[in-house]
């Protein structure tokens, strides 16, 4: 296994440990869009956890010097990627803006907030990918600003064929910390799931839209 999987494991297990990942194949949640769902994701509890908040703070910075090279900003998409954005420019040295999924009705009407010049090249950083829609409103916003998307990061994705390709429309490479699968394996190898609920948990992935738990 080589560094970056030891990594994707290493994240799956934090958001695992403090719940920021939850998995309750028997019992799904709600989700604002409608889908019932045997999986909860709020990566925004990593911050409240500093060793764990500066493991994917130095992850982030990792991944981008790795695929990317170093962006002239950082771009965080509101509302999970903003902190995440701020201590990854903080730790790159580097400018930070963020993008709202909407430009604002009032005052400066800004979707893109602080000082980003045409031409320059940007990362843009996520908490989650779910769909891929906040990221795509976000790519699109920062390109027609005249920037350069170099790609985007995020701590997790759960791996829909729709978030693929939203992005690959979008024409964005991006990479995540960790994903479902990391998930699902270090949830088993902790005994947080059975392996009974391996099938349900990967069910739900394949068709989250339609699929219902079994009764």
């Amino acid at each position: 296994m080589n560094i970056l999987d030891d990594s994707a494991l290493k994240v799956a297990e934090f958001l695992l440990q403090i719940k920021a990942v939850v998995l309750n194949p028997n019992d799904p949640f709600q989700w604002s869009s409608g889908w019932q769902s045997p999986i909860y994701c709020d990566n925004r509890k990593t911050l409240s956890y500093p060793k764990i908040r500066n493991f994917i703070r130095q992850e982030f910075v990792k991944t981008i010097d790795a695929h990317f090279g170093r962006p002239d900003v950082i771009a965080g998409v509101a509302t999970g990627g903003i902190p995440q954005g701020v201590l990854v420019a903080q730790e790159m040295g580097l400018p930070f803006v963020y993008v709202r999924p909407e430009a604002k009705k009032h005052g400066m009407t800004n979707q893109i907030e602080g000082v980003l010049g045409k031409d320059q090249s940007v990362i843009v950083i996520e908490d989650l990918i779910s769909t891929g829609g906040s990221s795509m409103k976000a790519i699109k916003a920062l390109k027609e600003n005249g920037s350069a998307v170099k790609g985007m990061v995020a701590i997790f994705s759960y791996g829909f064929d729709l978030a693929r390709k939203n992005l690959r429309e979008a024409q964005c490479p991006y990479y995540t910390l960790s994903n479902y699968d990391a998930l699902i394996e270090k949830a088993l190898e902790t005994n947080y799931i059975k392996q009974e609920d391996v099938e349900v948990l990967r069910n739900w992935r394949d068709n989250p839209s339609e699929w219902t738990p079994k009764k």
